[in-house]
């Protein structure tokens, strides 16, 4: 099945049924944006990039596509907002977020700006979270975030 192949589905439907956002960045690989599995949703890796383009904000390459210089506060707020599309459109908000994996590939440089950003975004929400650095990520990106929500299907409350 390719990522084409894929659908959003009604929030009601079986288990694992998955979510291909229309407003998120698309995926680099054979994946969906995420996944549900009974009342918890489950994201892919989520970066900076934007939808239906090739740009990644706050980045400048060279003709190589290397980067050149990267801004992390700009990464960090366009890979939140790409975040919260992708769990909007599986049918949660952002209240529901559980649990926050975070992957940076320059953790001296970058972690007070990306722990300054996340408390604006995600600090009154307060999921678990583990941040580790990387060597690198798939795309020219310092940052990408893997997030599980907790969003039950009987119209219970989240966390």
């Amino acid at each position: 099945m390719s990522v084409s192949d894929l659908t959003r589905k009604d929030p009601t439907a079986p288990m694992n049924d998955v979510t291909i956002s229309d407003r998120a960045p698309e995926p680099v690989g054979p994946y969906p944006h995420a996944r549900r599995a009974g009342d918890f949703i489950f994201l892919s890796g989520v970066g900076p990039r934007s939808r239906d383009t090739t740009e990644i904000p706050g980045v400048t390459l060279d003709d190589d596509g290397n980067i050149v210089e990267y801004c992390i506060e700009t990464q960090c707020r366009a890979c939140f907002d790409n975040v919260r599309m992708v769990v909007e459109d599986a049918g949660a908000s952002w209240q529901e977020v559980v649990d926050v994996t975070v992957f940076l590939t320059d953790m001296k440089k970058d972690f007070a700006v990306f722990n300054r950003v996340y408390e604006q975004y995600l600090g009154e929400t307060r999921p678990c979270r583990t941040t580790v650095e990387v060597g690198a990520l798939p795309t020219p990106i310092a940052i990408e975030l893997k997030v599980t929500v907790y969003a039950p299907r009987d119209g219970g409350v989240g966390p």
